[in-house]
């Protein structure tokens, strides 16, 4: 009798898309080359919809139709608040989600990101706080320019997650420092044995 195949897992990005030397694309490299199942939703091609909430939570939509069986989300940044929007919107069935880094939209980001209106044009504010209908762990650093640690615990607590800090780890992204972020692997072990 064989045994049942591990859950796909869905790479969640951010506003940035898929960066070569990002944390999500070496966790899903090593995963693909150890034989899972591992989806990345595609980037958007319009600077417009780069920034849409709604086009994003299709493009997960679409993503998530496709893989064989309820996923594993492992998503970062802006890929946490698409998993969110999208997480209330649907009824599929999910294994669990790593939620890394999320950005606090409710407050003014620094210079070069979205202004709060922009975000709140694009369908992306209030932040939605109803708990996830699926298990998650929001890892949390606790020097994020993107989101005060105290305001990450409020949605980590709002969504039902439990939250897991990384300390000083900036966004968790090549700006800080991150390329490969080895306790992902573990985390996506966590959510898959849970």
């Amino acid at each position: 009798m064989s045994s049942p195949l591990p859950p796909p897992v869905v790479i969640v990005p951010g506003l940035r898309g898929h960066v070569a030397d990002h944390w999500q694309t070496v966790l899903a490299d090593g995963l693909a080359a150890a034989g899972r199942d591992v989806r990345t939703v595609p980037p958007l091609a319009g600077d417009d919809d780069r920034i849409d909430c709604e086009a994003r939570v299709a493009a997960l939509e679409e993503t998530v139709a496709e893989a064989p069986g309820p996923p594993i989300l492992v998503a970062h940044s802006a890929g946490v608040m698409t998993t969110v929007h999208w997480a209330l919107r649907t009824g599929r069935p999910v294994h669990g989600a790593l939620l890394a880094t999320p950005p606090d939209f409710d407050t003014p980001l620094p210079e070069g990101y979205p202004t709060p209106e922009a975000l709140r044009q694009k369908g992306w504010t209030p932040t939605p706080r109803t708990a996830l209908p699926f298990p998650s762990i929001v890892a949390m650093s606790d020097d994020d320019p993107l989101g005060h640690p105290q305001r990450v615990a409020g949605m980590a607590a709002a969504w039902g997650s439990r939250l897991i800090g990384l300390g000083a780890v900036g966004h968790l992204n090549p700006a800080s420092g991150y390329g490969p972020w080895p306790q992902a692997a573990e985390l996506v072990r966590e959510l898959e044995f849970g």
